[in-house]
């Protein structure tokens, strides 16, 4: 990242996502054994996990719930979905943290290795922890009020029109897209400032809606492709792959698996990219101080450096 400060509040959404693409040419070795080591298996079992599931719950609707192979069905299942959730939780946050820091040491002109990334993963997890609990908590508070607002909305209207109902479904469900992708947009921001900055959790929560203000749009924008992507990705898996067997030959299914994992690979290696740029580019957008060299003397802490801070800037005080 050869940008400075003042230049990154003026990058548009295509600016910030080619700026993110060229990000892994200034090391690329580092950026393939990350790739390799955390967001391929991140990418992997993400798709490949609802192929074990998927016939698990085929059985579960075809034969009695007090069967003794439904029963056995449930344990498999509920065993699957939580080494899943366990998995995918721990590749999240460690793919998070080791792209966070690389990006932030490309920009600082810090040298950059895969030992030295794997060395500050440990420093930066507890915090990514707390702001993902907060995060979490947020996001089920949410779901709550959504799914009370839908049964009173059943109650209310069920004598009513109902043109009247579908109106009104529509725009709850409207409503609860735009802020799921506003959540997923403070999430992702506040992941960034839990690694970069000395406050995480609720304070990190915070920090990441004020950075918003004013980018609320481009923020959503990105989340929104990235989501989009996602889904096509895992919608062009599951009816090839996972439910194709008769009508796709398995040469066809392990190709288009194959592709579609590639696919999502680059995807989520993009988009942990692409939110550590946009941070930048809103902190340059509220005229707040990046100071290279404390943001450098900050990564330093991570690896057990000490560096003294060469100015008094905003990020003062950078410990963990």
């Amino acid at each position: 990242m050869d940008l400075e400060p003042e230049e990154l509040q003026f990058l548009s959404i295509t600016d910030i996502v080619k700026e993110s693409i060229s990000i892994p040419r200034t090391s690329p070795r580092t950026f393939s054994l990350l790739t390799l080591t955390l967001i391929f298996p991140l990418s992997f079992a993400i798709l490949v996990h609802s192929i074990f599931t998927h016939p698990l719950v085929r059985q579960l609707n075809s034969s009695s719930p007090s069967s003794a192979a439904a029963q056995h069905s449930w344990t498999l299942l509920l065993i699957y979905q939580f080494i899943y959730i366990i998995f995918l939780f721990a590749f999240s946050l460690l793919s998070t943290a080791a792209v966070v820091f690389t990006v932030a040491s490309i920009y600082t002109s810090k040298p950059v290795s895969f030992s030295n990334t794997l060395s500050a993963i440990p420093s930066v997890l507890k915090r990514l922890f707390v702001t993902f609990l907060y995060t979490t908590l947020l996001m089920v508070v949410y779901d709550i009020a959504i799914l009370i607002a839908l049964v009173v909305l059943i109650v209310a209207i069920d004598t009513q029109s109902g043109l009247l109902f579908l109106f009104s479904s529509i725009a709850i469900i409207v409503l609860f897209l735009f802020v799921h992708v506003y959540i997923t947009a403070l999430w992702h921001l506040a992941s960034v400032i839990s690694v970069l900055e000395p406050v995480y959790g609720f304070e990190a929560m915070k920090k990441s809606r004020e950075l918003l203000k004013g980018k609320t749009q481009m923020a959503f924008v990105l989340v929104f492709v990235y989501l989009m992507m996602c889904g096509s990705i895992g919608g062009v898996f599951g009816t090839v792959v996972v439910h194709g067997g008769e009508d796709y030959g398995i040469l066809v299914r392990v190709c288009v698996g194959g592709f579609c994992v590639g696919v999502l690979v680059l995807v989520n290696l993009i988009g942990l990219m692409v939110q550590s740029v946009f941070y930048y580019v809103c902190k340059s957008y509220h005229h707040q101080q990046i100071d290279k060299s404390a943001l450098y003397d900050h990564l330093g802490g991570y690896l057990g450096e000490y560096v003294p801070l060469k100015s008094s800037v905003q990020m003062e005080s950078l410990e963990i």
